[in-house]
């Protein structure tokens, strides 16, 4: 994601009068010193790029514009100024155009005008809504034009989940749908170990989506791939010329072959892949922190995507909740949820445990996510939960070091907390 070139990227360009707030916006979002911010307007001149990985969207390019409402006494400079926005606009794959809640006229109406001549999605952020609500009259008739309206403030972080959101919401299909699954960790012409077991889940002549889906993407990423049974790991391994850059796991199985792999060996589970492939890895790595906090009594809801029918020891119902009674030693209660059969308020519950979502797309299992942030649930993944509860959680992060990042710093936190 990191390096990630910009024609790979999604361009979302900020677009407003001057002093409106969009770098103070754009700052907020990515949480980050992007723009300079001065209450002095036209203090961004060109316009400011920031690739970046902006989760759950990936790797995008923010550009954050000038002001483009110049005068005629800004002269050349002013209108070379316009100019450079402008072509910012004919590359922008996803316009904000930012305004203050009381300040809308024919300059805006222009904007979103070029914006539907470009064909360019765009969304309308109504910036310092701290300080004064929009027209209720022109927010009807914003959004009877379909246009989709953020109430925000750049200042307390009002609006930004929901700014997030309609940026999903506007990217396209194969943008979002379209991240590898493991290629991209192994590289071509390299091998890794996919460790197969043979259980009541995989009847005879078939594998599981997930284990299909990464030999596939394997293959198109031009990687080698060996399969394995959990027993056969160790044999496997030994015979290499050299170590395997990748060795990809059932997560039930995990605990056999993280002792079977080398230390070295980069290890982690095809639910943990699908965590990042389907949804966002590091959302879901914040909600398997949250099993640290479960107390006696707790709710916690086991999401299937699909609706297999449950076999005699099942995943989710029956070895999760052992694996988590195990871990916090104290009495959980646990529900189970299956296809579309999802709470539209999960604020009862102290944690979401989901499967990978292998049978749905991408943008479906991000809005699940964002759901459950919305109500403030953590939530997070079989395979995530597996590897918590097992004592292997940074090894099976190891593979993706913003995640593991993440992961460190949170925990670092709670101890200071509690020392």
């Amino acid at each position: 994601m990191n390096t990630a070139p910009k024609g790979l990227r999604l361009h979302i360009g900020f677009f407003g009068r001057r002093n409106v707030g969009k770098s103070s916006l754009l700052n907020a979002i990515v949480r980050q010193q992007v723009s300079i911010v001065s209450d002095v307007a036209g203090t961004t001149t060109d316009p400011v790029e920031k690739p970046m990985e902006m989760l759950p969207l990936g790797p995008v390019l923010f550009i954050d514009t000038a002001g483009i409402d110049e005068t005629g006494a800004a002269g050349a400079l002013g209108a070379l100024r316009v100019e450079k926005t402008r072509q910012a606009l004919q590359r922008a794959e996803i316009a904000v155009l930012v305004a203050e809640p009381n300040d809308w006229g024919e300059f805006e109406e222009g904007l979103l005008a070029d914006f539907a001549a470009q064909n360019t999605p765009a969304l309308v952020v109504f910036n310092k809504t701290d300080a004064a609500p929009p027209d209720a009259a022109l927010m009807e008739r914003l959004r009877a034009a379909k246009l989709r309206v953020v109430l925000a403030s750049a200042l307390t972080g009002q609006g930004l989940p929901e700014l997030r959101e309609a940026l999903l919401d506007l990217a396209p299909s194969d943008f979002i749908d379209s991240p590898a699954i493991a290629g991209d960790l192994v590289g071509p012409g390299e091998l890794a170990v996919l460790v197969v077991p043979i259980d009541k889940e995989a009847p005879k002549g078939r594998l599981i989506q997930p284990q299909v889906q990464t030999i596939r993407d394997l293959l198109d990423s031009d990687a080698l791939c060996m399969v394995v049974k959990e027993r056969e790991l160790h044999t496997a391994l030994e015979r290499l010329k050299t170590p395997p850059k990748l060795v990809v796991t059932d997560s039930q199985a995990f605990l056999k072959v993280a002792a079977d792999t080398p230390s070295d060996v980069p290890l982690t589970s095809f639910s943990i892949l699908m965590a990042r492939f389907k949804g966002d890895l590091t959302a879901q790595v914040e909600g398997a922190l949250a099993i640290e906090r479960l107390r006696s009594g707790d709710r916690i809801l086991i999401a299937e995507a699909c609706t297999h029918h449950p076999i005699g020891e099942d995943i989710g119902r029956v070895k999760i909740p052992r694996w988590l009674a195990q871990y916090t030693g104290v009495k959980l209660e646990f529900e189970t949820v299956q296809g579309r059969d999802f709470p539209q308020d999960p604020s009862g519950y102290a944690l979401v445990v989901h499967c990978g979502g292998c049978m749905w797309n991408r943008r479906q299992m991000l809005s699940r996510i964002l759901q459950c942030q919305h109500a403030g649930v953590p939530i997070t993944n079989y395979g995530l939960t597996i590897a918590y509860s097992l004592g292997i959680f940074a090894r099976a992060l190891g593979p993706f070091p913003a995640a593991l990042e993440r992961y460190r710093a949170l925990a670092e936190d709670a101890a200071h907390c509690c020392a």
